[in-house]
């Protein structure tokens, strides 16, 4: 029986790494913005928003950052009360600010495909707020967390157009309604806890601090025989023996179950060269749905314990990353035939018809296995339908081509992506993607070698 019991207690383990592993994630996350800045924006306070200068290049060593946006990122504490954000008039150029709770579920968007680009006030209040609006107002945004990511992206034609965006950025701001205190850091899991068991600590304090959905809060109450419901002191830090094994199999077991969703990919078809696209990879989220969200069937995971894996395995590959209905992100790693796409080949990548977006396009440029930017001599890390001097054929098809070596032919010159001397993983963006891509009607053209 004891055996038994030990089996159930590692089984149980595994669902609480599954189920906790977005909040523990999501919020290292945001210390590690607070304290050393996320990739290109620096480091900055809480309600205080850190911008990227200048657009992604390959020593931008960030693993599949794009060259489409410059990013503004903000960690929210919303513990002192709500705060005003003010969002500048872009003018119909394309942005988006994201609104992520601490368990990554995507609860509200601002930008141009969900409130337009004119110039407004948006009211970020915390859970269970009750006061009065102010005059000037466009909506509040109820945040289910205390703590929220705001992740901005303002569409970037260049190097030549990042003086508007940076004035753009510059008008962003967040003021406190009343002045009160903010606090000034996460909460603090108790020392003394072994390494090997910071994982439930973390999960214990972040928890409790930042509490789910009731019906979330109705699941985890399985976890009780782990002790993650416990209060005051950890019960981590002299933990019983069997107790320590259960949680470290359990661990482990959970571990490799997202790692082995993740590494199976995004979806995709069957057929050689076809591009691997997800758009509803970031559905799990099932009860928070405010400004610029879309409330629909088609949208949610129908099984709430499914959508707790989805969560996790969204966390691992794509922190942060958007709902398929603002953008849609698709890769490949071979051509038509199946082989691996490697710079010692030349390629083309023909579009009949533009794909179809209400924003915009783009097709980067990343190597493998870091999949990182292309260092090269053009510049050119990606390419879409705002690069100046594409050239179409008469009957309006596009064809891009991909090589290491700058094509002689003009024309060609001017639809060149440059590529590695290796292996390469070139990704279309769709921003806005329209309803073909969402329906997964609209079939993304194979990579072909050039002259096959």
């Amino acid at each position: 029986m004891a055996e038994s019991k030990d089996a159930d207690l590692v089984d149980l383990a595994a669902e609480a790494y599954i189920y906790g592993y977005p909040l523990v994630y999501d919020l290292s996350m945001v210390g590690t913005s607070l304290r050393d800045g996320f990739g290109a924006p620096a480091a900055a306070p809480f309600n205080r928003f850190a911008h990227s200068e200048h657009l992604a290049d390959h020593r931008t060593e960030f693993v599949s950052v794009n060259n489409d946006t410059v990013y503004s990122i903000a960690q929210l504490d919303l513990s002192g009360g709500p705060l005003r954000l003010h969002v500048p008039d872009t003018g119909g150029a394309y942005y988006v600010l994201q609104f992520v709770d601490a368990w990554t579920n995507n609860f509200a968007y601002v930008g141009r495909r969900a409130t337009g680009t004119g110039e407004g006030d948006w009211l970020i209040v915390p859970p269970g707020w009750s006061g009065s609006v102010p005059d000037g107002v466009r909506g509040v945004i109820d945040a289910p967390t205390a703590v929220v990511t705001v992740a901005g992206r303002n569409a970037c034609d260049g190097p030549g157009d990042l003086p508007r965006v940076r004035a753009l950025q510059e008008q962003l701001t967040l003021t406190p309604l009343d002045g009160l205190p903010h606090r000034t850091g996460l909460p603090t899991p108790e020392p003394g806890v072994p390494e090997e068991l910071r994982f439930f600590e973390e999960l214990r304090v972040w928890m409790a601090d930042f509490p789910p959905s009731p019906a979330d809060q109705a699941y985890q109450d399985r976890f009780q025989p782990l002790g993650l419901l416990e209060e005051g002191p950890s019960p981590y830090a002299a933990a019983d023996p069997a107790l320590v094994g259960a949680l470290t199999k359990g661990l482990e077991r959970g571990r490799a179950r997202v790692e082995g969703v993740s590494r199976a990919g995004t979806g995709g078809g069957a057929r050689p060269g076809s591009w691997n696209t997800n758009p509803h990879l970031f559905d799990y989220n099932l009860d928070h749905f405010g400004v610029g969200t879309i409330d629909s069937p088609e949208w949610r995971i129908a099984d709430r314990e499914a959508s707790y894996l989805a969560r996790a395995v969204a966390a691992r590959i794509g922190l942060w990353g958007n709902h398929g209905y603002e953008a849609v992100y698709a890769q490949t790693f071979q051509d038509g035939e199946g082989r691996q796409l490697n710079g010692a080949h030349s390629y083309v990548l023909r579009f009949p018809e533009p794909p179809p977006v209400e924003s915009f396009w783009s097709v980067t440029m990343y190597n493998t296995p870091d999949y990182y930017l292309v260092d090269n001599p053009a510049g050119r890390y990606s390419i879409g339908d705002r690069t100046p001097g594409l050239v179409h054929a008469d009957d309006g098809s596009l064809t891009l081509y991909l090589s290491r070596e700058r094509p002689a032919d003009p024309a060609r010159a001017a639809n060149w992506l440059p590529a590695p001397a290796g292996d390469f993983r070139p990704m279309l963006r769709l921003y806005t993607p329209g309803a073909a891509v969402l329906d997964g009607s609209y079939e993304i053209p194979a990579v072909e070698r050039d002259g096959d």
